[in-house]
């Protein structure tokens, strides 16, 4: 008998996590570089406006945030590891705006998912609040509808040759 080239491996277990930390662009790139993140998607959550584009986000009160769906492998990277990461690359302390990005739809937020995400998303802003001479701003809150963003949006800096932008 003849073995099989395939090879038969364990469904990983994935959780997921959504952010908001400014332009997500950036925040996409960034969270594409930790180890056991398995995908990344851009979009809006945290509003009223269903199937929001970005030009609704940007120019019409929709109350979204640009934001980030994380989803990850926890037995590699654990959500409290992204949290330092999301903490890590962006200014937590400025309210509704990042860099030169300003508005609501850039606020600092952390959207959880469950009840543990809720409770390691507040003792992270404890953790890190001695390292800002400011208050944290970061909103925690209960996550809602999370709308895709437009496709040209995804993966954005690798479709475009960039390397990084404002985030810290």
């Amino acid at each position: 008998m003849q073995e099989s080239a395939y090879q038969f491996m364990e469904p990983r277990q994935t959780e997921v996590a959504i952010f908001a930390a400014g332009c997500f662009w950036g925040v996409e790139h960034n969270f594409r570089q930790i180890e056991g993140v398995i995908d990344v998607t851009s979009g809006y959550t945290g509003g009223n406006t269903e199937h929001p584009t970005y030009k609704q986000v940007c120019y019409e009160n929709t109350g979204h945030a640009e934001a980030v769906r994380v989803a990850f492998d926890p037995s590699v990277v654990t959500y409290e590891q992204l949290l330092d990461a999301f903490f890590s690359m962006h200014d937590p302390t400025t309210l509704n705006r990042q860099g030169p990005d300003i508005g609501d739809q850039y606020r600092s937020a952390i959207f959880f998912l469950s009840q543990k995400q809720a409770e390691a998303a507040k003792a992270a802003i404890v953790n890190w609040q001695p390292k800002f001479a400011s208050a944290i701003v970061t909103e925690v809150t209960p996550a809602s509808e999370f709308w895709p963003a437009e496709e040209y949006h995804q993966r954005y800096f690798e479709k475009n040759g960039i390397s990084g932008c404002g985030l810290k």
